[in-house]
């Protein structure tokens, strides 16, 4: 394919609506991404890159089969999904299902985590932290938005993520696996508590867990901080829990 130079390209549309609509993601089964370290980690992961653009003339080398056009910088930022265009954006497969089993046996639930950055984090800090399994509940920020792909920091194309149900949660535990709540206050210090083989529920940024998920847990666990702070990030006490399990475990 030539030089595209045209912003209403049947191709840039498509990318933009990628990049805009959950719906149109999930019923093409394809997400955008943007860079070239993202494009790395793709190639590395064996992820499956379906279309590459690019201000410069685009490399295919490690991805023969994709569509490739070298496009204008005006016409890479009507396609981008964020305000600070990169040099390169790129569209990607869905896998089938859900990725291999992690290296470990720790589980992280996350109960509508809303924000996508806070969801792209999380993935990455799972990934950095050796966590087996995300199970993704309620509400939460669509896996694919392109800044939870952005925030994940190539996490996405590694770190197994799951979806459940709270009936499929209640599953989950009737199967031997405990379950503990992430609490901003009251509950036992994380350091004390042995979760190998257990699952941690973070609870969204606002709300916290729910009530039904509560009742799922066998206990409640918390991080120690200053008394003056009211409650840290979804993010960040998701991280702090899971390098505390990770140093456990090591």
């Amino acid at each position: 394919m030539g030089a595209i130079t045209s912003r209403r390209n049947p191709l840039i549309a498509q990318i933009r609506a990628l990049g805009s609509d959950g719906a149109y993601r999930r019923e093409r089964r394809e997400f955008v991404c943007a860079g070239e370290k993202l494009l790395r980690e793709a190639a590395a992961a064996g992820a499956e890159v379906t279309v590459i653009i690019s201000c410069s003339e685009p490399d295919t080398s490690r991805f023969p089969d994709a569509t490739a056009a070298q496009v204008t910088r005006e016409v890479l930022r009507t396609a981008s999904p964020f305000n600070n265009s990169r040099d390169e954006l790129f569209v990607c497969r869905m896998p089938d299902g859900p990725l291999a089993p992690g290296r470990r046996d720790l589980r992280v639930i996350l109960e509508s985590i809303q924000d996508p950055g806070n969801l792209g984090a999380i993935i990455r800090a799972a990934d950095a932290f050796e966590i087996g399994e995300i199970i993704v509940t309620g509400a939460c920020a669509d896996l694919y938005n392109p800044k939870t792909v952005r925030a994940s920091a190539g996490a996405i194309f590694r770190q197994r993520v799951v979806a459940m149900t709270a009936e499929e949660l209640a599953g989950l535990r009737a199967g031997g696996v405990r379950i503990y709540g992430a609490a901003a206050a009251g509950g036992t210090d994380v350091r004390e508590t042995a979760l190998s083989g257990a699952a941690v529920a973070i609870g969204s940024e606002g709300g916290g867990l729910s009530g039904e998920l509560l009742g799922l847990c066998d206990g409640t666990v918390s991080i120690p901080m200053s008394p003056a702070a009211e409650s840290l990030n979804a993010a960040v006490a998701a991280a702090i829990i899971m390098w505390e399990t990770w140093i456990w475990r090591r």
